[in-house]
């Protein structure tokens, strides 16, 4: 039996989609193997410099116990926390954020950017402010919680998915749920589509693709959290849980499992391999239905960075003119914002 189920995996990790960068910090020891990378030593898997000025172990950690039980092609998963001191560079907003570090084609063609999600009720994000997650520097695609700024009322619970600055998808976000997510980016469309799927469940085609303005250099999407800052509403802790982070290219992985997992069914002892023949044809007649179904909402192309956007910095690509209401100003030689 478990020859037959190794032969099975073997099958389908040959068939899955191919694994352009991966962010799982399997081969970590702790967080503080985060602080090996810099400017001029630019190893591992992560640039890590968008943070406040405490020790590492103030904004990151890593333990089993943070990541989705059922991604079990993960070792660890990661505790990313806003604290008193996460203020970056200067700046009113409180960041904590990991960007890839690799110079694969994660900007190219078709490709899926996976993790997955979850909040604790113990120090939980606040519902009154505007949190920009796991999102790019012009912001064509993010997950966003809490009070939206500008939005009527003064709090929101929801965790939703945006493209563009408009909500296309959204859930309320209750503590312990894992949340797992894979934008599907095509950056020659110029389009976004969103699966979805808690817990164990294998991902589907949550919104069908949106047109989208789909700018990125490979070294501007964010892992981790932003939070605007809001009159009123005092700071407080505030912690996220991260795992299953990769981004592929080929076909869509849909096993929260990931490349080189399994998927162990809670109710019982045996083991469930997903063939990667199944998990396409699901992906295609999905992406069909969806498309029959409803007709997306699309979005104007912007050749403007929004307020809080990235607008130029050494190897920036990306609109270098700001929204209205907002000037484009230089933090270092790497990074200029819109404020």
């Amino acid at each position: 039996m478990l020859k037959a189920l190794s032969i099975l995996a073997s099958v389908g990790s040959a068939l899955a989609g191919t694994i352009l960068w991966d962010g799982r910090m399997n081969d970590f020891t702790s967080s503080a193997d985060l602080n090996k990378w810099s400017w001029s030593n630019q190893v591992g898997p992560y640039q890590y410099y968008i943070h406040g000025s405490g020790a590492v172990t103030d904004y990151v950690n890593l333990s089993p116990s943070y990541k989705n039980p059922a991604d079990s092609g993960s070792t660890q998963g990661a505790k990313i926390s806003l604290t008193s001191t996460a203020y970056w560079n200067g700046q009113n907003m409180r960041r904590t954020e990991l960007i890839p570090q690799t110079t694969a084609a994660i900007n190219s063609g078709k490709v899926f950017y996976h993790f997955s999600i979850m909040r604790s009720a113990t120090n939980a994000p606040s519902l009154n402010r505007e949190h920009q997650i796991c999102f790019f520097e012009s912001h064509f695609t993010e997950l966003k919680s809490g009070w939206i700024s500008g939005a009527a009322g003064t709090s929101d619970p929801a965790l939703r998915w945006e493209v563009g600055g408009t909500s296309q998808w959204d859930v309320v976000w209750d503590a312990g749920v894992w949340h797992n997510v894979a934008y599907e980016i095509d950056f020659s469309a110029n389009t976004v589509a969103f699966w979805h799927s808690t817990g164990s469940a294998a991902l589907t085609l949550a919104h069908a693709a949106v047109s989208s303005s789909t700018s990125s250099n490979g070294a501007d999407w964010h892992l981790g959290v932003l939070e605007l800052p809001r009159d009123g509403y005092p700071d407080s802790n505030e912690d996220f849980y991260f795992s299953g982070v990769y981004i592929e290219s080929g076909t869509l992985t849909t096993s929260v499992a990931g490349p080189g997992g399994v998927v162990t069914n809670p109710s019982s002892s045996s083991v469930v391999v997903v063939p990667t023949s199944t998990v396409a044809t699901t992906m295609k007649s999905t992406t069909s239905a969806a498309a029959t179904t409803s007709a997306p909402p699309t979005q104007t192309n912007v050749a403007t960075a929004p307020k809080w956007g990235q607008c130029g910095g050494n190897g920036w690509t990306g609109p270098t003119v700001c929204a209205a209401g907002s000037t484009c100003k230089v933090s270092n030689e790497w990074y200029s914002q819109c404020l």
